[in-house]
């Protein structure tokens, strides 16, 4: 068997495939085995634990995944992988590959019947925030876990506080929707081809129950999206912008929830954000 952490193995599987990698879907592969089991390890993956892995590239992260859980579900875009994943993976049954589009994926209906499920994934750097996004805003968590590599600006902005410059909207939704962790960062050298930047490992484990009803969330999210569409601008001016109808009532809406409108959204931590969003809720409900 040809060691898949091997910047050799990997260039004689392309070649043996005649593949060449396309850098717009992030295609850097890990060739260090110790960051490899690190990430397993930091996923905390138990035998009865379905992983869904997205972006699994020639399979080495996958094969340590299958060694550890029932089942792994390797999402992989480019199509011509999947010839390359069926020989590095031919030794785990409990490995199924699907080629799709992370982005267009029904998550639910992909994991129904599979608990727990713990999300593992080298994102792409374009794809990461959109990803995130949807994944935790969905209405009920559809993992029990999430460990991601991704670009390091990224986990910065992840797990940032309030105050801060990394500080902002995915900031937000992810400290709401879950409790968050820079673990290490992974430096270029350990992929191959290099790519032009720095990368760490977050993991995400969300929260079993959400602070806000359904209704609520989808408000928390358009105040938050508001809250930092004008960076500069203080949440009086974005908030109003964002809720003509309210009027007069933001002003009690913001003295309710305790919350001084000439703040800026990047000083606000999550739950004050959900604290907002209760009282405007009622204001908006009562007109």
């Amino acid at each position: 068997m040809e060691k898949l952490t091997s910047p050799v193995t990997v260039s004689r599987l392309l070649a043996r495939h005649q593949i060449r990698l396309k850098k717009k879907w992030g295609q850097n592969f890990l060739v260090d085995e110790n960051i490899v089991n690190k990430i397993v390890e930091t996923a905390g993956i138990d035998e009865g634990d379905t992983v869904l892995e997205i972006g699994p590239g020639i399979g080495a992260l996958t094969a340590a995944l299958a060694q550890r859980a029932k089942k792994v579900l390797a999402v992989e875009i480019d199509g011509r992988l999947i010839g390359v994943l069926k020989d590095t993976l031919a030794e785990y049954v409990n490995v199924e590959v699907i080629n799709a589009d992370a982005l267009d994926l029904e998550y639910r209906e992909l994991l129904a019947g599979s608990s727990p499920v713990r999300l593992v994934a080298n994102l792409p750097y374009n794809a990461a925030t959109p990803l995130l996004y949807r994944w935790l805003k969905d209405k009920e968590p559809l993992f029990c876990a999430l460990v991601c590599m991704v670009q390091k600006e990224v986990a910065q902005r992840i797990t940032a506080a309030p105050g801060g410059r990394d500080y902002g909207g995915l900031s937000v939704v992810c400290q709401y929707a879950a409790r968050v962790r820079l673990h290490f960062t992974v430096p270029r050298t350990v992929f191959f081809p290099r790519p032009e930047v720095t990368s760490a490992v977050v993991s995400l484990v969300p929260h079993p129950q959400r602070r806000l009803e359904p209704a609520l969330e989808t408000l928390f999210f358009k105040i938050v999206e508001a809250a930092f569409s004008q960076r500069r601008k203080t949440l009086k001016n974005t908030l109003e912008n964002a809720f003509p109808n309210l009027k007069g009532g933001l002003v009690r809406a913001a003295q309710a929830a305790g919350i001084d409108l000439s703040r800026r959204g990047e000083a606000l931590a999550a739950a004050e954000f959900a604290n907002l969003a209760r009282v405007i809720y009622n204001i908006l409900d009562s007109n």
